[in-house]
């Protein structure tokens, strides 16, 4: 049976899409940015997580890992990762919910059966389903499958995509989605690739072949100061975005470091950048910029 590979499930959320909704983030990306705020859905593989805070030092974790992968030491626990096989034992047996598991395999069915508990909430505040990551995109073929199921039962469905995916992916999701927030990080495809791992190329071109289709799409701008704030990529940006046709919102996003702890816990090296000055402010003034240069709605309720 297909199965979708996701690392959270957030209900009752109000800022992906209208109204009020489920959002579902799927395991999987194939970009690398390095201010990242969910380092957990890049891999597509099972992760662990750590929360040291919640640990008791019980060592419940220790005696169902029958590698010995859990150490304590110095009043400190340490997991040896490398040699997980992925049985997930010591994170069922964690009482005070110290080891988290990201990276569930779900049904078609089973998402559905999370949509129909708040389905009143939907359809009372116009809101829906927002797929997330991640890249939702890497599992286009499960997302077909839990859409079109959405669709059936009547509800506004929303893609949170990075657009770096291949064009018969998104075929496969056109009829059954409403809405894509779409994210552009850098017009310059050198700078691009130096800070996400890949050039803008496939992004743009998506975009520009979304917007062809009369899709409603959300621009989503991730506002990294020093990386892509400069007057120069704003401008480029705006330039740019006056040619997609089906835009109904532009959003710029103030970055924040608040997620470096997100590696630690899954055993990654934290990449997030220290900024100078005020993330902000910074945002601000890419609102007041694109405000004053394109004809689309600007938002600032992200601020």
């Amino acid at each position: 049976m297909l199965t979708g590979k996701l690392f959270e499930i957030k209900r009752f959320a109000v800022h992906d899409g209208p109204g009020i909704r489920t959002i579902f983030f799927f395991k999987g990306c194939p970009l690398r940015c390095l201010w990242c705020h969910n380092p957990e859905g890049i891999d597509y593989g099972p992760e662990i997580a750590l929360l040291e805070r919640k640990c008791a030092g019980c060592g419940e974790c220790t005696a169902a890992c029958s590698l010995g992968l859990h150490i304590f030491k110095d009043n400190k626990h340490n997991i040896n990762r490398k040699n997980c096989i992925s049985c997930f034992n010591c994170v069922n047996a964690c009482m005070p919910e110290a080891l988290m598991l990201y990276g569930r395999e779900y049904t078609a069915d089973e998402l559905m059966q999370i949509v129909n508990e708040d389905i009143d909430f939907y359809r009372q505040s116009g809101g829906g389903v927002t797929c997330s990551g991640g890249e939702p995109l890497m599992q286009a073929d499960f997302l077909a499958v839990f859409l079109s199921m959405c669709k059936k039962a009547g509800l506004h469905t929303a893609i949170d995509t990075s657009g770096c995916a291949g064009w018969s992916e998104f075929m496969k999701i056109l009829p059954f989605t409403d809405l894509f927030l779409y994210d552009i990080k850098h017009m310059d495809p050198v700078q691009h690739k130096k800070h996400t791992g890949v050039d803008n190329g496939l992004i743009l071109e998506n975009l520009r072949k979304l917007s062809d289709s009369g899709k409603a799409i959300e621009i989503r701008i991730p506002v990294i100061p020093v990386y892509n704030d400069d007057a120069g990529n704003i401008q480029k940006t705006a330039e740019f975005l006056k040619e997609i046709k089906t835009i109904t919102l532009i959003r710029p996003l103030p970055y924040h470091a608040l997620s470096g702890s997100k590696y630690l816990s899954i055993g990654k090296t934290h990449t997030m950048p220290v900024t100078t000055g005020d993330e902000y402010t910074a945002t601000q003034q890419v609102c007041d910029t694109l405000t004053s240069l394109l004809p689309f709605p600007v938002a600032t309720n992200s601020l």
